[in-house]
């Protein structure tokens, strides 16, 4: 069993009233963390922190920063083996996942790093030639970052990278259900010699997490959130964040769709489909949930699909290696078989797959899936795939668009304008062409709109979410004056 303990200037403590609070596996028996459980105290305590230690940090010359950020990245990529073990015990993770998690993490740090030196002067012409005017871009404070388990290594890392390389300090609100993984996150950054403060960890029971969330929000020092989960979630997040106006980052829910048209190589497209829907068992934010497909296609698609699906080995990722381990929980898994039934219960056939063990559901793919189906609409954050069919270009980019959700999606096509043209009429944040919907590059910038969140996290452009524009004017002489 794993422990996780609060990181608060730069120490492993408990909480000061020695609570915790047990991680019980989805997959061993028993638990696999114990965890400090915070109260609204502690969560304080991290914040003021942070606070202490904004001075040092923000000044921190920027190559020591970065040294700091690319030095973490590299203890991340070495124990790459432990996060393997402890994903797996906390979320069931394959080993497939865990290490991509890895990758992506330390490409995120190292990005930032690069980041350290963003622009912070700029001379800008205004109105009146008697003043000279110019833009400052400072660190604006403490950011409180909330991570979700579901890529516990790279959402976290993500949540603290830009904020840290820009000289904010950070205060990382774990996930309950990985207490121990996003702890190793922190620990890897203040290991590679964050001033101590700079980066801190909260962990909580489940029943406090609304409570201790609050508390840093409502905190003085906090002065940015960013928040990586569902829409449900990220609704309550963005209203506490609005009764105290602080600004909010919000990457939420998805129901990406890959749009298959009549002149698409279809092997291509079956292999990213597959991929998209079925690694982390589609508890992706950018997962493959719908295919939405030329009828003239579809038959042949449908038939590859199903045999490369069922090529897909299932299992615990503790005990052997497999593509697809268990969901976060039984009942997560209960609820994506309910939306199997009421699709089928309506005329969707069910080619494979859906079979429930525990938490274990064999990848799934549905055909002639339609409107009046729960899982047209509703995200599944599961292992299931479901084919629509279409008939023109026009009426699968209607149905792509056909969602609250509009977070990534993805086009086949031979020809690439063509590709570019349903691209630019697709209503989403992110959009790959003759790629898979589940894809990631911290240089690019990676956020969503309506229900799947606005501000972006990635890119240059995250910058300017973790940062305060400033102007600053230089009167020559004394103006004209009204009173």
């Amino acid at each position: 069993m794993y422990e996780a303990q609060l990181i608060v200037g730069g120490k492993k403590v408990d909480a000061r009233d020695k609570s915790t609070y047990q991680l019980m596996s989805s997959t061993l028996e028993g638990p696999s963390t114990v965890a400090a459980a915070a109260t609204v105290r502690d969560a304080k305590n991290a914040a003021n922190a942070a606070a202490a230690a904004f001075p040092a940090w923000s000044v921190t010359p920027d190559e020591e920063r970065a040294a700091v950020l690319s030095k973490a990245a590299d203890t991340i990529e070495a124990r790459a083996d432990d996060f393997v073990a402890v994903m797996a015990s906390e979320t069931g993770s394959t080993e497939a996942w865990a290490r991509f998690n890895c990758k992506i993490a330390a490409n995120v740090l190292r990005h930032a790093a690069s980041q350290c030196g963003y622009e912070r002067h700029v001379v800008r012409e205004g109105g009146d030639p008697h003043v000279s005017s110019y833009l400052v871009r400072q660190p604006a404070g403490v950011v409180l970052g909330i991570a979700p388990w579901n890529a516990p290594i790279v959402l976290a890392t993500r949540a603290v990278a830009i904020p840290l390389a820009v000289g904010n300090t950070v205060v990382l609100k774990a996930s309950e259900r990985c207490p121990k993984t996003h702890s190793m996150v922190i620990e890897a950054i203040n290991e590679a010699g964050a001033v101590p403060g700079a980066a801190n960890l909260v962990t909580n029971a489940p029943d406090l997490a609304s409570e201790v969330t609050e508390a840093i929000i409502a905190h003085a020092a906090v002065r940015r959130v960013n928040f990586t989960g569902s829409t449900r979630v990220g609704r309550h997040v963005a209203e506490t964040c609005a009764r105290h106006l602080k600004p909010v980052v919000l990457e939420l829910s998805g129901k990406a769709g890959v749009i298959v048209l009549n002149d698409a190589d279809t092997d291509r497209a079956v292999n990213a489909a597959v991929f998209g829907a079925f690694f982390n068992q589609g508890q992706i934010c950018m997962s493959t949930e719908r295919v939405i497909i030329d009828d003239q296609l579809a038959d042949d698609f449908a038939e590859k699909l199903v045999q490369r699906t069922s090529e897909l080995s299932v299992g615990d990722p503790n005990t052997q290696r497999v593509n697809v381990g268990p969901m976060i929980s039984a009942d997560a898994a209960i609820r994506a078989g309910n939306l199997i039934e009421d699709a089928v219960s309506k005329g969707a056939q069910l080619l494979t797959g859906g079979a429930i063990s525990k938490s274990t559901m064999e990848p799934a793919v549905l055909d002639h899936v339609d409107s009046s189906m729960r899982i047209y609409h509703e995200e599944s954050f599961g292992p299931v795939l479901s084919i629509i069919r279409v008939r023109s270009e026009d009426e699968a980019i209607t149905v792509a668009n056909d969602t609250d959700y509009a977070l990534a999606a993805s086009v086949f096509s031979e020809d690439i304008a063509r590709a570019q043209k349903v691209a630019a009429q697709l209503e989403c944040g992110v959009c790959q062409i003759n790629g898979p919907t589940v894809y990631d590059d911290p240089r690019m910038p990676f956020g969503g709109l309506r229900a799947s969140g606005y501000g972006k996290l990635g890119g240059v452009e995250s910058i300017d979410e973790f940062t305060e524009l400033r102007w600053i004017g230089i009167h020559e002489k004394e103006g004209e004056h009204f009173l």
